[in-house]
């Protein structure tokens, strides 16, 4: 009974496991914050996402971090972002940029859940390297960023190859954007109208 009682009051305060699952936790959580704040937020303002990629990001952390064997946790890491990428969270369209932000922070989830297969320098390279990828994506260094919209121009005089310096200045008045590529789409004779994305 006291081997017993010795046997399980070990199980019950195994502290390095504990101060283990407690660095890889909030160094999880610290990167996956960082991402979603610093990076994702400012540009979509959407705090749905916001709340679903922290608390996704905490449960695959969970899930993987206290299932058993390397072999098993690569398996249910695979299935999840089989899942995910067949799902799509069918209920509503996601967007590409926030299905490739999930798929980033379930794979950051992943790698600091592992448990003791890595070592807490590696697994701190590992999560800086990401973050740095993902400003330099998010920056306008590589790829300058442009926004675009439709719209439904009357004056098809202006759509042809010629006379696309004179489409831009109409644009450029008639919208109050400064427009530098327009591209012609869809083109009613009947109606004189065109869509043009610009």
């Amino acid at each position: 009974a006291v081997a017993d009682t010795i046997g399980t009051s070990s199980v019950l305060a195994d502290w390095a496991a504990l101060g283990d699952l407690f660095i890889r936790f909030f160094l999880c959580l610290a990167v996956v914050f960082v991402i979603v704040r610093f990076f994702y937020y400012p540009k979509s303002r959407r705090r749905d996402y916001f709340f679903t990629f922290m608390l996704v990001s905490i449960s695959v952390f969970m899930l993987i971090f206290f299932l058993g064997g390397t072999k098993l946790k690569t398996g249910v890491a695979l299935g999840l972002f089989a899942i995910f990428s067949i799902i799509r969270y069918r209920t509503e369209s996601v967007p590409i940029r926030e299905m490739n932000y999930l798929f980033v922070l379930i794979a950051i989830s992943v790698i600091n859940g592992v448990g003791p297969s890595f070592s807490f320098a590696e697994l701190l390279a590992a999560d800086v390297l990401l973050i740095i990828v993902i400003a330099i994506c998010e920056s306008t260094l590589f790829v300058k960023k442009e926004a675009s919209k439709l719209i439904k121009y009357d004056n098809v005089k202006l759509i042809t190859p010629e006379k696309n310096d004179e489409l831009l200045e109409d644009l450029k008045k008639r919208t109050g954007l400064e427009v530098f590529r327009v591209e012609v789409g869809a083109i009613d004779f009947l109606k004189d109208s065109a869509i043009l994305r610009i």
